[in-house]
């Protein structure tokens, strides 16, 4: 008798965990194997372009509407597909990991969809992208409670009806999950994340009257989309479902995807459900793309940045003429505040201004919108109730009013806001702090009442190497250089070390994320992304 075919893919590095043969059977590794074997090579492909069109900008410094598309952005005929019912009401939308107690609490949340996080509200330890999987499963096979171990507090599913519709992000194009291996390479996290899931779930969903939905991030260009269209034409087939069952809202989170918004649409238009505007990872990439642009393109503080900048509100304005125009959901940014329980006016003053972000959002035209916390949703659904009434969503407020010029959408310099001394000591304490929790597994982290993700430790550090190549004079008369900021990221590293006391820090993986914050904001060649280096330190 000879022996068995060998799996096609090996998990390697890899302590095993507690129902993981539930998730890696050899079915689900075979399909995922299959789309490495097809689509990982267009996905290389893809990835030396990114640094060809980063070269373009460099030795430019601007960007404009492909003038081989035109064609696509003057046919006013075509539309993406009609919304599905568990996905034509999204007014408020609530993220976050996939972990157990975070599963039954965003479901439970009141939210009409949770964005259920492997990207950048996870850290991709082995045990994250396996039992996030096993959580999901459970969840839609109502096999899923939680009992705090700190709190004694039980957690479990409410009525189906009431249950938030799942739409998953998986990881982007750029990591790769060392822990599957395929013929001694690793396979991209984005079809790990991706397979494993439509694999175990497409039809499970499909049973409760809802589908497989994804969230695309960082996505740079149509091209990308078009990748993601063909991935899901071959997955419908593999698994025997209809064509147009699943559906992606794409992230407009990159400053060259906003020049393509149609264009992404068009390549998914049979499963798209429309477009995010995410605003730290956008800003995070404003500063990648342009960081030999010199002054005009230097951003202020992170927090000075508002959705209400010129180059701001012509980036989500567009978002949602855009969407609009071709039937698709225009979905808003993220309320990031995590209320206090021990300080009621620190509460009102944020509800206040998530009212009025909310507000601004749906007076705009948007769709719905993002919350990191269930107390957010109330305020969030009054926004978007109080112009949405009973109708499901505003797609037929064209915004045809709004006309944006390419230059609009980089007019750094329309801001008033310059950075500031207190700016950098805020990057560095943010940024270690992040990336510290982030070493230790989590990927979600509140830090001063605010819900943080990789997204906020990209910019903390990409401002940092921002200031200093710029050589920009604080309002105090200081110079960014390579010098202060060790400086600053040494006294708050010693801050945070006399906040939580010598056992507490001993014990965390401070002094590491200090010297990684560092690293990617000193290092003369600019890391496309943190999570690269820091994946490398990743334990588990």
């Amino acid at each position: 008798m000879s022996a068995p075919a060998p799996s096609p893919l090996v998990v390697v590095d890899a302590e095993p965990l507690p129902r993981q043969e539930e998730v890696l059977t050899e079915a689900a590794l075979a399909f995922v194997a299959e789309l490495h074997r097809r689509f990982t090579p267009r996905r290389d492909e893809l990835l030396a372009r990114r640094a060809e069109r980063r070269a373009e900008i460099a030795r430019t410094s601007t960007l404009d509407f492909l003038p081989e598309t035109a064609a696509i952005r003057a046919d006013d005929s075509w539309k993406v597909a009609p919304a599905p019912a568990a996905l034509n009401d999204r007014r408020v939308e609530i993220t976050g990991p996939t972990d157990r107690k975070m599963t039954i609490n965003a479901l439970n949340s009141g939210a009409k969809v949770w964005l259920a996080d492997f990207e950048d509200a996870s850290a991709p330890t082995w045990e994250n992208v396996v039992l996030g999987q096993v959580n999901l499963i459970d969840a839609y096979t109502r096999n899923i409670d939680f009992t705090d171990d700190r709190t004694g507090k039980s957690y479990a599913l409410g009525p189906a009806e009431e249950l938030a519709t799942v739409v998953m992000r998986p990881r982007g194009w750029h990591l790769e999950e060392r822990h599957l291996a395929f013929e001694g390479s690793p396979v991209p996290g984005a079809l790990v994340d991706f397979g494993l899931y439509f694999f175990h779930n497409a039809r499970r969903l499909i049973d409760l009257g809802k589908g497989p939905y994804f969230y695309l991030p960082k996505t740079e260009s149509h091209l990308e989309a078009r990748l993601w269209n063909d991935i899901f034409v071959f997955a419908q087939d593999y698994v025997g479902i209809p064509q147009g069952t699943v559906r992606a809202t794409v992230l407009i989170e990159t400053i060259t995807a906003a020049y393509e918004m149609e264009e992404i649409l068009y390549e998914l238009r049979d499963h798209a459900a429309g477009l995010n505007a995410g605003r730290w990872d956008y800003l995070f990439s404003i500063v990648k793309n342009f960081r030999d642009g010199g002054q005009k393109f230097v951003l202020p503080d992170r927090n000075a940045v508002t959705m209400t900048a010129p180059f701001m509100r012509a980036y989500t304005e567009l978002l949602v003429r855009t969407c609009h125009k071709r039937g698709a959901h225009a979905i808003g940014g993220m309320a990031a505040f995590i209320p206090s329980r021990k300080d009621a006016e620190v509460n009102k003053v944020a509800f206040e201004k998530v009212k009025a972000d909310k507000d601004r959002e749906a007076g705009d035209g948007f769709d719905g919108s993002w919350v990191a916390h269930p107390d957010l949703v109330p305020i969030a659904m009054a926004s978007f109730d109080a112009v949405l009434g009973d109708k499901p969503n505003q797609k037929d407020r064209l915004r045809e009013d709004v006309s944006v010029a390419p230059g609009d959408l980089i007019a750094i310099d329309s801001l008033d806001a310059k950075p500031t001394y207190e700016g950098l000591r805020n990057a560095a304490q943010v940024g270690i702090r992040y990336i510290e929790a982030w070493l230790r597994g989590l990927g979600a982290v509140a830090i001063f009442n605010l819900m943080e993700d990789a997204a906020t430790a990209e910019i903390s550090r990409s401002q940092i190497w921002q200031w200093i190549n710029a050589g920009v004079v604080f309002e105090n008369g200081e110079t960014a250089t390579p010098e202060l900021a060790r400086k600053v990221a040494a006294e708050e590293l010693a801050a945070i070390r006399a906040e939580i006391g010598e056992e507490a820090f001993a014990a965390g993986k401070w002094q590491q994320a200090h010297d990684l914050l560092l690293h990617v904001s000193l290092d003369a060649d600019y890391a496309d992304f943190l999570t690269l280096p820091a994946y490398e330190q990743l334990v588990g």
